[in-house]
């Protein structure tokens, strides 16, 4: 037995003390069974309890299965103690052999969408240092109450089916796949494995602060608790919707193969035949195809697509730019290209 492998029954005979609980165990156990990763993965780590369970998880994990992982730290530099915050989480990963990297956001800050635009800007530093190091896998903390509130924000803003159940245990960025292990997970046993492996975990203060929209969710979400409403129930309707969504999916794959041509030279063709699907069909396929050329994490909004769409429909388009694409239409074919 080579020294690497005899290391790493030591560690994990360690960390593998927590395995006698028997609620970390049933917890642990249910990770395995959602987690079915074979190559070496990078896991994002806030600080936050959802986060440094996960960091724990995917370590035990990693030391089972013998694959090379990597832990990163993004440093907003939003508020004062956030460098101090994020060395004294590599700090304590450390104690249990989890070697963390910190990425720091440096540069003005926006002052309008601040937390949109901190999320954007965490998916970029996290996705170059995933091509950088050839790392497909990127592990990400979103968990069963995630979900529901990512539903309602989305129910608010006007989304289609695509936006209502846009959490998905995987989904492919690009040649990344953004992996979410604990979407079964509830925050309160997320809770418990960070106090009962670290006795710590971070709080952020804007989790109270209700100028935030998602943090007023995360209110009305209590209150519907309160008055016994089964989250259990809301998963089901999510289930169901998911499963909706996949047929259209469905469509929409077929749609492209079908219907559309990309080119070597980095354009896409699509035909008239492309426009003449169901609405949400053609909906979807155009906003793919604005993504695969424009290299763009987020689908475009989708009241700047349907302005496209129209004039599309109405033969009034001439040029149009969006998502960092250029829209042309020649004869019966529209053709889609990078802007320069």
């Amino acid at each position: 037995m080579n020294l690497k492998n005899l290391n790493a029954i030591k560690i994990l005979n360690k960390l593998g003390v927590k395995l006698s609980n028997k609620r970390f165990k049933k917890l642990y156990n249910l990770f395995e069974k959602n987690f079915d990763v074979r190559s070496k993965f990078i896991v994002a780590v806030s600080g936050g309890p959802d986060s440094l369970a996960l960091a724990f998880l995917t370590k035990i994990y990693s030391l089972k299965h013998n694959l090379d992982c990597s832990y990163l730290i993004v440093d907003h530099k939003l508020r004062k103690e956030s460098s101090k915050e994020a060395n004294k989480v590599k700090k304590i990963l450390l104690d249990f052999d989890i070697k963390a990297k910190i990425l720091t956001w440096n540069g003005k800050k926006p002052s309008r969408n601040l937390q949109a635009q901190a999320r954007k800007k965490r998916y970029e530093l996290l996705f170059l240092e995933c091509k950088k190091f050839k790392i497909s896998n990127l592990i990400i903390g979103h968990h069963f109450d995630d979900l529901f509130e990512n539903f309602f924000i989305r129910m608010i803003r006007g989304s289609g089916l695509r936006g209502l159940v846009s959490l998905e245990k995987s989904v492919k960025v690009g040649e990344i796949n953004l992996i979410r292990p604990l979407l079964e997970f509830e925050k309160k046993d997320l809770t418990f494995i960070s106090n009962f492996i670290f006795n710590f975990y971070i709080s952020d203060p804007t989790n109270n602060n209700e100028i935030f929209q998602r943090i007023k969710i995360r209110k009305i979400l209590g209150d519907f608790q309160k008055i016994g409403v089964d989250k259990n129930k809301l998963f089901l309707t999510l289930k169901n919707l998911k499963e909706s969504n996949q047929t259209i999916k469905f469509y929409v794959e077929q749609n492209k193969l079908s219907n559309s041509i990309f080119r070597k030279n980095g354009e896409i063709l699509l035909n008239k035949s492309f426009f003449r699907q169901p609405n949400e069909v053609v909906f979807r396929s155009f906003s793919d195809s604005l993504k695969i050329i424009g290299g763009k994490y987020y689908h475009s909004r989708g009241k700047k697509i349907d302005t496209i769409l129209e004039k599309i429909k109405k033969n009034t388009l001439k040029k149009e730019t969006l998502a960092g694409c250029i829209i042309k239409k020649v004869s019966h074919t529209v053709i889609i290209s990078k802007e320069h």
